[in-house]
């Protein structure tokens, strides 16, 4: 029997079963960074780019990317969201300049939020690359990872500090 929850016992691809699991509060925390020039930052900064405001922008992207999760990515069940917010932070030290975002979903539920958290980060990413990439087209995705997860069976877990 594989440990691999997603596959059967003839190694075919299945959607776990989650129908006898108890409904508890589920919380998970993603967090990733697109790194990018002084000039672009200080754009986004600034709400000076192209395409305009920038974060908020990105915010209501990575909103509603989670909320699509399900549809995204194949095996993921489709889940009520209760929560999900999405918030940057500017990031420099004089030879990097980067925005994080990071994203908080939760819900009371069989499955937990995970899936739904990094989805939003990867997509907030993904928007600030897209409207600033007239100032910046060599910026850098990265750094996506779960921080923090709460609920469910496997419990509460805290990801090792970078």
């Amino acid at each position: 029997m594989s440990k691999l929850t997603h596959l059967g016992e003839d190694g075919a691809a299945r959607m776990v079963d989650v129908g006898g699991k108890p409904a508890t509060t589920r919380l998970a925390v993603a967090s990733g960074r697109i790194a990018m020039s002084a000039e672009a930052l200080a754009a986004i900064r600034a709400g000076d780019a192209p395409k305009g405001d920038v974060l908020g922008t990105a915010r209501v992207a990575g909103i509603m990317a989670a909320k699509r999760t399900g549809e995204l990515i194949p095996l993921c069940h489709p889940l009520g969201l209760e929560a999900v917010s999405v918030e940057f932070a500017f990031e420099e030290d004089g030879a990097t300049n980067a925005i994080r975002a990071t994203a908080t979903a939760s819900l009371t539920g069989r499955t937990g939020v995970e899936m739904e958290a990094m989805v939003a980060v990867s997509n907030a990413l993904l928007t600030i690359y897209d409207m600033a990439k007239a100032i910046d087209k060599a910026m850098e995705i990265g750094e996506v990872r779960l921080v923090e997860k709460r609920g469910g069976k496997s419990g509460d877990w805290k990801a090792p500090a970078l």
